[in-house]
């Protein structure tokens, strides 16, 4: 491991939510890694438990027992975790919203730079010498 860049858990991947736990996090994991609100998933798993009580409480405790606790260190900020939740819910929205990004960042920096190499600038600059 480099001690410069500690190695950082996997932010795609689904975690049980001990924090926003109700039982032992699992509604809370599934919705921060979809982007649901947790009390509609939570209501929704309610609703299906009533006809399917044994495929629900089988499936939450297989998950309880294979999804592995969040860990603490798994964003540095809240903007990093909204960060991580946007690009889980809409990949293609995240990449398309960082290619405009750059596309006028870009766009400002040829301006500067035409603006610079320009005739004009120069004039300018001599002028105030």
């Amino acid at each position: 491991m480099n001690e410069r860049h500690p190695t950082r858990p996997n932010r795609n991947r689904l975690y049980r939510d001990k924090h926003h736990a109700i039982l032992a996090g699992v509604c809370a994991g599934l919705a921060d890694w979809t982007g649901v609100n947790r009390t509609a998933l939570r209501l929704i798993v309610i609703l299906l438990a009533i006809p399917f009580t044994a495929v629900m409480v089988v499936g939450y405790l297989v998950m309880w027992i294979l999804v592995p606790k969040r860990p603490r260190n798994l964003y540095r900020d809240e903007h990093e975790e909204e960060f991580w939740r946007e690009v889980r819910r809409a990949p293609r929205d995240g990449v398309g919203q960082l290619n405009r990004q750059f596309r006028d960042l870009d766009d400002r920096l040829q301006r500067m730079e035409a603006w610079l190499t320009s005739s004009e600038y120069r004039i300018d600059r001599e002028l105030r010498d």
